[in-house]
């Protein structure tokens, strides 16, 4: 169970026999909305800390690493990413990196609970800078049903930016959701999902690759990237185009952006789409 034990909170991994703990001074912020329980530590060293249903989401000092390697990937591989669509992303860090890029017209997000936005606006107020930004558009509703009602190549990007595969979340790890995607993303269409880690669940990154090809997505591919307080410290996104390879980016864009980031760069962009030989042999079935 996950607990606040003294002045440590823990967040065990049973099934990995691993735990993850951070030296608390007080709790900020404790509500049970209509989806979920939301909580917010203040730590010693992390800055603030937001659990939901007792499983990190974010801390001030390392969501940089998750935000910019959802975002920035996606949107310098596909070649014009106008119209974006956020899943989820209720801290709205993604929102805000997603519109650092100008060439982004507009950028929906559609998280079901309002209540991560209102406590992420209060206690995280960094990630929220950019939702008064014109371009962007801040829905609370269910992200499911939102692409199923999209209609066809309403988007160039969608992002996933979802908690683990349970509760509210366990609808967008499936092929009927990627379907969905599939049929709402224009030509040259990307989808990127947060696909949790490569060493501690493997299993599901290989179902995420199954169903991303049996919705009809021509390529996908795993990126990667530390995070330390997820389990294991090692995190992914994966990336699936709608008509073609995925193969090389925008580099010169990406080399030239006009916005600083803290983790992202194009070297870093090209060696996260390099695979260790492990996942290239769990990958290989895959191909088509």
């Amino acid at each position: 169970m996950n607990r606040l034990e003294g002045n440590w909170w823990s967040e065990p991994c049973e099934e990995h026999g691993s735990a993850f703990s951070l030296k608390v001074k007080s709790r900020l912020h404790e509500e049970q909305t209509a989806f979920q329980k939301i909580e917010v530590y203040e730590t010693e060293k992390f800055g603030n800390l937001m659990v939901i249903d007792g499983f990190v989401m974010l801390t001030s000092r390392d969501n940089f690493l998750y935000h910019e390697m959802m975002s920035h990937p996606a949107l310098y591989t596909h070649p014009a990413p106008k119209r974006v669509l956020i899943i989820g992303g209720g801290d709205c860090g993604t929102l805000r990196e997603v519109l650092r890029h100008s060439e982004v017209e507009r950028a929906l997000q559609v998280d079901i609970d309002e209540g991560v936005t209102r406590a992420a606006e209060k206690y995280f107020p960094e990630l929220c800078e950019s939702n008064d930004d014109p371009r962007a558009e801040l829905h609370f509703a269910d992200g499911i049903r939102w692409v199923k009602e999209a209609a066809p190549g309403s988007y160039d990007v969608i992002i996933v930016d979802s908690t683990d595969p349970i509760g509210p979340a366990e609808g967008l790890f499936g092929e009927p959701f990627y379907g969905d995607c599939h049929a709402a993303l224009g030509e040259h269409g990307l989808l990127v999902q947060q696909s949790e880690s490569p060493l501690y669940h493997m299993r599901l990154l290989g179902e995420i690759h199954r169903y991303m090809r049996k919705a009809g997505f021509a390529d996908s591919h795993t990126l990667h990237f530390p995070q330390p307080v997820y389990p294991s410290g090692w995190w992914s996104a994966t990336l699936a185009r709608k008509d073609g390879p995925i193969e090389g980016f925008r580099e010169a864009d990406a080399a030239n952006r006009p916005f600083a980031t803290r983790y992202y760069s194009p070297e870093v962009h090209q060696g996260a789409l390099a695979l260790p030989p492990f996942m290239k042999e769990a990958f290989a079935n895959l191909q088509t």
